[in-house]
């Protein structure tokens, strides 16, 4: 009886001992195995996927996923998925974290379940239900079991993908149920498992959701039609660069000296009268030789008026000598004057005054010269001198630059709002400003102009050499005066002087120097080369502070 008690005791001892020896080895077989994760996939009869996934962790470790939820599958698509109703079992954790499918398994089994919409896509000839059974894994997985069930006995095509490379999975097979049932071993961290099963059409409702990719940074990618597009801007600049250059040494082309000096003089019968080239006035020679209305420009013109008797300009005398200048009126402006012209008269007898002060306008009353800019500009033009205003501003061109920039910026949000070629646009806008800034840079004397800024250029020749001895005396005032106002704006007021100096200015029978007051009774003009000098120095500097006041403004 011992016996058959002490054999039973040592077989329940062996039982024992190998079970505990068996549950001593699990642990350290289950660490051996890695993390391993089961997905049960239901398509349900709304369309619909009803998942539920498994995740077993070894001891000690500790597994994270992020699964996107933004799937691409074109160049420019996405497949949109969104999961909802979130539930755990176990120490882990799920969450939709933006456009991700969290889940964090410690160690040990995590089970987590969840609804997935916009698997299924309705294509041309079946349906397609696509789902991702694993992917995003932080870490090597050993292993990747799945099943899917559908209402629908049978699939009509099964495709499934593991790793980075798209391999076909090891084992993907339905069962006599219907169901497919998916093996995958060997997965590194982030290899993705994707199962993609046919239905026939309409099993169930269609929720597939796809999105555009392309985005704004994409618009700005450097494609061959914004090659093109930047190549055609860079060829168009080179031909206004080219056309500015050409333009402009055409414009310079005027000669500094003409061969000969100009015919100033005009003789008939026994007569000599003074005739400006094209009838250009003492004031607009400097706005046609350099394209800029000047001080010099409206002190020739003061000088013009008073030769053409609408002014007289007297010295203010005392004990000291010449204390000021006098301006007074002798004709009110008629239609004979010009806008500009009435612009200087107005600025120098201010407010209908009979006479006025330089001092006085100095410190009281001011001089605008703005209207005489204006005025000056929109005469030139008119004459047919210029094509456009040679003032401040870039003309037609310079605005049709700024049009093409603003179109520039607006096919350039439009074409990045649509997710095209956006650069285009900035092509166009870096043509649009480069025709504007080089606007600038645009000559605007016409053919015309030319020839009379080199007809004006001929008659410095005249001033410098024209002899004083043989215009008749009779003329000789008349031409002097009528010469003079050239010769301030052209630099000559010296020479001309001097080479006038012994005119007697009664000669033609009237007392004295009749725009100029306090020569009466002089036989030459001697003293007329000093006071004129300082006339014009003076009259020069109240309209050079008149013009920077009005900068300061």
């Amino acid at each position: 009886m011992f016996k058959h008690v002490g054999a039973v005791a040592a077989a329940i001892a062996f039982v024992l001992g190998g079970g505990a020896a068996a549950g001593a080895q699990e642990p350290e077989s289950q660490e051996d195995s890695g993390v391993t994760v089961g997905v049960e996939v239901k398509v349900e009869p709304d369309g619909l996927l009803s998942v539920v996934e498994t995740v077993t962790v070894p001891s000690g470790q500790e597994a994270t996923r992020h699964a996107p939820l933004r799937l691409l599958v074109g160049e420019d698509t996405e497949r949109v998925f969104s999961v909802r109703d979130v539930t755990t079992d176990g120490a882990g954790a799920a969450e939709v974290a933006g456009d991700e499918f969290v889940i964090r398994a410690p160690e040990g089994k995590t089970t987590v379940q969840y609804t997935v919409d916009g698997a299924v896509a309705e294509l041309r000839d079946q349906q397609e239900i696509r789902w991702r059974l694993a992917g995003g894994w932080d870490t090597e997985l050993a292993e990747v079991t799945g099943s899917f069930a559908a209402p629908v006995p049978e699939a009509s095509s099964i495709r499934c993908l593991a790793g980075g490379s798209g391999r076909q999975c090891e084992s993907a097979e339905t069962t006599d149920g219907g169901v497919i049932k998916i093996e995958q071993s060997g997965l590194e961290a982030g290899d993705p498992v994707d199962l993609a099963v046919g239905l026939p059409s309409a099993t169930v409702p269609a929720n597939a959701r796809f999105a555009d990719t392309a985005t704004l940074a994409n618009a700005f990618v450097l494609t061959t039609t914004a090659v093109f597009g930047f190549t055609l801007a860079g060829l168009g600049i080179l031909l206004w660069c080219g056309f500015l250059f050409w333009s402009r040494r055409r414009d310079a082309s005027v000669p500094d000296a003409p061969a000969e000096p100009a015919k100033i003089l005009v003789h008939e019968n026994d007569r000599v009268f003074f005739a400006s080239p094209d009838g250009v006035l003492p004031g607009q020679v400097g706005t046609i030789v350099d394209g800029k209305a000047d001080v010099v420009d409206v002190t020739a013109t003061v000088v013009d008026l008073a030769v053409r008797n609408y002014l007289l300009i007297a010295p203010v005398r005392d004990a000291d000598g010449i204390t000021d200048w006098r301006i007074s009126r002798r004709n009110d402006p008629d239609e004979s004057l010009h806008p500009y012209e009435r612009a200087v008269f107005q600025a120098v007898l201010p407010s209908g005054a009979d006479t006025s002060l330089l001092s006085e306008l100095r410190t009281g009353r001011g001089i605008d010269l703005k209207p005489f800019d204006e005025a000056m500009y929109t005469d030139v033009v008119a004459r047919g001198w210029f094509s456009r205003s040679p003032g401040p501003g870039r003309g037609f061109a310079g605005l049709a630059g700024v049009v093409l920039a603003l179109l520039g910026f607006l096919l350039t949000v439009v074409l990045a709002l649509s997710e095209g070629d956006a650069l285009l646009g900035l092509a166009l806008i870096v043509f649009g400003l480069a025709i504007s800034a080089g606007a600038g840079l645009l000559p605007r004397r016409t053919a015309r102009g030319r020839a009379v800024a080199g007809q004006i250029r001929g008659l410095i020749g005249y001033l410098q050499s024209v002899p004083a001895d043989e215009i008749p005396d009779a003329d000789r005032e008349l031409v002097f005066s009528r010469s003079l106002p050239y010769a301030v704006v052209l630099g000559e007021t010296e020479r001309w002087l001097n080479t006038f100096a012994d005119l007697d200015p009664e000669a033609d029978g009237a007392a004295g120097l009749y725009w100029f007051g306090g020569l009466e009774g002089e036989r030459d003009l001697k003293r007329l080369g000093t006071h004129l000098p300082a006339l014009l120095t003076a009259l020069d500097g109240v309209l050079a502070e008149a013009g920077h006041l009005r900068s300061l403004r």
